[in-house]
């Protein structure tokens, strides 16, 4: 079985094999598409409400980063994977390739959760989602019934508790390809185990944030946190902002 979850951001698969690209930038005069490999870049169209978008030709692997005015080269805040980190390019990724088998998975009920919170970095050796996978068995035999994954989103570094990630739709790097998370969370569930996900939607970490580069009405003085910017959730041209963070609670769902 296939799953995707469209949305307005990023790098998407188009039914004729084409990948739309897509980037808010309300402040931008210009944004240009680089593609790895490729000469030069490729001017993206300027649509309403501050939108970039451009479509082009493209695969699962390209990788691909934006570049803002003629300045600054940013990666993709909807990344769905970057595999040189946090400040390298961004990575296309086609959410069809995976093939799910677990379409009669219907969970478990409140009763019976017992919750196992596990750090992908530091439970094995390896630190990697595949070999969190080889310990299904373990978990189970403690008697857990549910895995709750501490945040996944990237972050600056090799290991990291994951409360100051920068790219919330991109697993981190050190820990695998999204697919690999992705058959992880399909043997858990073949397994009878529930798999929960710790998401942060308060702020961003300082490092590998570039969101303020191009798009600093992410951003608010008229709240405080005591971690860093505080989020535009209520401002001018919050909509976008908030869409950003229900697009990527439906995207990890």
């Amino acid at each position: 079985m296939k799953r995707k979850h469209e949305m307005p951001f990023g790098a998407e698969f188009r039914p004729d094999g084409s990948v739309r690209f897509r980037l808010w930038s309300p402040n931008a005069i210009s944004v240009d598409l680089q593609i790895a490999g490729s000469p030069g870049y490729v001017a993206m169209s300027e649509l309403e409400a501050g939108w970039f978008e451009t479509v082009t030709a493209a695969r699962a692997g390209t990788q691909y980063q934006f570049k803002i005015d003629h300045g600054p080269r940013v990666p993709d805040p909807a990344s769905r994977f970057q595999p040189s980190g946090v400040h390298g390019m961004s990575e296309v990724v086609n959410p069809t390739a995976f093939d799910w088998t677990d379409q009669n998975w219907r969970g478990r009920s409140w009763e019976e959760t017992i919750l196992y919170e596990l750090h992908v970095g530091t439970f094995t050796d390896a630190g990697t989602f595949v070999a969190v996978e080889t310990k299904l068995d373990y978990l189970s035999d403690l008697g857990v019934t549910a895995i709750e994954f501490m945040p996944l989103s990237s972050f600056p570094g090799e290991r990291n508790w994951g409360y100051d990630g920068v790219l919330p739709y991109a697993p981190p790097h050190p820990y695998g390809h999204p697919d690999d998370l992705k058959h992880l969370i399909n043997s858990a569930h073949a397994k009878n185990l529930m798999v929960f996900l710790d998401v942060v939607y308060n702020h961003f970490g300082p490092e590998g944030n570039y969101l303020s580069v191009y798009a600093p009405q992410f951003f608010t003085e008229h709240h405080k946190t005591p971690w860093g910017d505080a989020i535009n959730f209520d401002g001018d041209l919050s909509r976008t902002v908030r869409d950003y963070f229900i697009h990527n609670a439906l995207y990890w769902l």
